[in-house]
């Protein structure tokens, strides 16, 4: 089976490397030169390719040839206009049914739930005027309406673990909101909720990859600190002064998946 990885990032490259390892043939991208170049030192077969949000790139047409497309493109919210990141996905759809390309995996996240105070599942009905990521929900509409491919959604939380410690992201911080209950996922979790999912055929569906358990957000800081040897946030700010959502893992736990770290408290980390 060909998979072909746009995002050759963070957590596109492991999850190649573990796609390889399990005799998966893979092919990504980089979005320059220089990444493309040592990602192909590696031993990953990398190309060239932007959005910007139309395509650029060199050779990048090779990745549209593939039994399995995973859309690994963060969406610029702080730095591009809420439309830039629908645009690029509508490139992407138009360049994927000229491949035709049989299956997609659009990498989301779980902001598109808003903060109000609640349980976030996958049926909940979200709308442009509810949603708490426009951009995202958008480009979630995009690739699902006329659709000529099986497509299966996963909105992620926050990914963290190895060298992204969300303590550490408030160490020395004052006002530091404490109370509300985190939602993330280890990288490795992650990777292989994503390779469950091709293996499985989850084709189809919407799948939010938290891990199932949320302690605190002050929790977590004051553990990081702990056992990573930094400061802790000096203060906090009251309880019960900001919305919150806990996203539900029911679903992708009910087809059998089996987090490794089910609870934050326990990711691992490089010191």
């Amino acid at each position: 089976m060909k998979i072909s990885i746009i995002g050759f990032g963070w957590l596109g490259k492991p999850l190649a490397e573990k796609l390889l390892a399990k005799g998966y043939q893979v092919q990504g991208s980089a979005t320059s030169e220089d990444k493309v170049a040592k990602l192909n030192q590696d031993g990953l077969d990398t190309v060239l390719f932007n959005l910007n949000p139309h395509p650029e790139g060199l050779g990048f047409q090779s990745i549209f040839d593939t039994d399995v497309l995973i859309i690994n493109v963060p969406p610029r919210t702080k730095s591009a206009a809420p439309t830039f990141h629908p645009e690029q996905i509508k490139y992407l759809k138009e360049l994927a049914k000229l491949g035709n390309v049989p299956k997609i995996i659009y990498i989301s996240a779980t902001s598109v739930y808003p903060d109000q105070n609640q349980v976030a599942r996958e049926s909940d009905k979200l709308t442009k005027g509810s949603t708490g990521n426009p951009a995202l929900f958008e480009a979630e509409r995009i690739l699902g309406q006329d659709k000529t491919y099986d497509l299966t959604i996963v909105r992620f939380g926050g990914l963290l673990g190895v060298d992204r410690i969300p303590g550490r992201y408030f160490s020395g911080k004052e006002q530091v909101v404490g109370d509300s209950p985190v939602n993330y996922i280890h990288r490795d979790d992650a990777v292989d909720l994503m390779i469950w999912i091709i293996e499985k055929g989850l084709w189809n569906e919407t799948y939010n990859g938290v891990a199932p358990l949320h302690p605190k957000r002050k929790e977590v800081y004051e553990k990081n600190a702990a056992d990573l040897g930094f400061d802790p946030p000096v203060s906090y700010q009251e309880p019960d002064k900001n919305p919150w959502k806990e996203i539900s893992a029911d679903k992708i736990l009910a087809t059998g998946f089996n987090f490794t770290m089910s609870n934050p408290l326990d990711f691992w980390y490089q010191k």
